[in-house]
């Protein structure tokens, strides 16, 4: 019998369907900020209303913006958003953009919780929740533009420039206090970058289906979240002003957090595009479409019933790993390491590094060493 528990977050509350502007007013006014600093991408702060219309809204309880997060969060802008936050004695941060400005936004958090000013600092926060860590006191409102589904996890993605490897740091308190959905503001996000996080949603619902830790309250959600961007990916691409199907592009990248954020562990896709990600700068979508459908392949003879599973909901007849390469190519989404410049004599690298990270080795085909990965890579090819 299958002993595990679900460990329910901290989130209070997801909105959907509603204008941004007005729902993040209203959640600021009941959570009773003053000190509002935004943290938002810096094309949608300079190239579109978003931004200001939200700023707009929140009237004079906004104290500033901060919109200089790049790719992957770098340790350097969570410390300049951080000085930024404690000079300016912020009382709720609002997220607007992808998962590199929610992620920034959590680990500020922790770092004017921790009185961290630099980015030295930070080495002390790493890893799970280590001892003496101080709570968050300052709570974060997420208004995502992509479908990567950060905004609902306590864990934070941090790239160390130092050691270009990409860090985790948790809390329970550093899941948004809410969320807002609004398919309106991703009319704005470029094409590749939706649907390429899309396919980033559409791995956590695999590999956390497939995981061998998965549960029935994680599959539930895991999988109806994977029909509904199997579905709604293609139909953003057919029409790119279809709100509703890309109202359910956001509702399944929600539900594909499911797992991960009820302690599923995700596998060698999200392992090996930590890598890609961190050493050669692929944006974590691209990882996805590349690396998901050669893993699927590869853990095929160790998890055939997961992965009818993950066919069945997809809706289609075949091997899963078909089916995901599919519906990556219909995107027009790239799918080998060669389509972004990575060639076999950076193999050994990336699968020497991979080994490291916290998924490789939780994959559901057993990973003993850097010579499976790079099977998996030469599938990837």
């Amino acid at each position: 019998m299958q002993r595990d528990r679900v460990a329910f977050g901290r989130m209070e509350e997801v909105v959907f369907g509603q204008p941004a502007a007005e729902a993040v007013a209203e959640l600021a006014r009941r959570a009773g900020a003053t000190r509002v600093l935004i943290m938002a991408s810096g094309t949608l702060n300079r190239g579109t209303e978003v931004v200001a219309r939200i700023r707009a809204a929140l009237g004079n309880t906004c104290v500033g913006v901060f919109d200089r997060v790049p790719a992957h969060t770098p340790r350097g802008a969570v410390i300049a958003a951080t000085a930024m936050a404690r000079e300016q004695r912020a009382d709720l941060i609002v997220t607007i953009g992808g998962g590199s400005v929610t992620d920034a936004a959590k680990a500020v958090q922790l770092c004017l919780a921790n009185d961290v000013a630099d980015a030295a600092g930070m080495d002390a926060l790493r890893g799970e929740a280590p001892a003496g860590m101080r709570a968050p006191a300052i709570r974060q409102v997420s208004v995502p533009t992509t479908l990567s589904a950060g905004e609902f996890s306590a864990i934070a993605g941090v790239t160390n420039e130092a050691t270009r490897a990409k860090e985790l740091f948790r809390h329970p308190l550093v899941i948004p206090l809410a969320v807002v959905l609004d398919p309106a503001v991703t009319l704005h996000t470029p094409e590749w970058l939706f649907l390429s996080t899309g396919i980033r949603a559409v791995d956590h619902c695999v590999e956390g289906a497939c995981a061998d830790e998965a549960h029935a309250y994680g599959d539930a959600q895991a999988l109806k979240g994977l029909a509904l961007l199997a579905s709604g990916l293609p139909r953003v691409k057919a029409d790119p002003s279809d709100l509703a199907a890309r109202l359910d592009c956001q509702m399944g990248a929600w539900l594909s957090m499911a797992p991960l954020a009820s302690g599923v562990p995700m596998g060698a896709s999200h392992g090996i595009g930590y890598i890609l990600g961190a050493v050669f700068d692929v944006p974590h979508g691209h990882t996805s479409c590349i690396m998901l459908p050669a893993v699927m392949r590869w853990n095929l003879p160790a998890n055939a019933a997961k992965q009818a599973a993950v066919a069945a909901a997809m809706g289609g007849e075949g091997e899963a790993h078909a089916l995901l390469h599919a519906l990556i190519a219909g995107l027009g989404m790239p799918r080998s390491l060669a389509a972004v410049g990575i060639g076999p004599d950076r193999f050994d690298e990336i699968a020497a590094k991979a080994m490291h990270t916290p998924w490789v080795p939780r994959n559901p085909r057993r990973i003993d060493g850097p010579a499976q990965v790079r099977e998996i890579l030469e599938l990837a090819a």
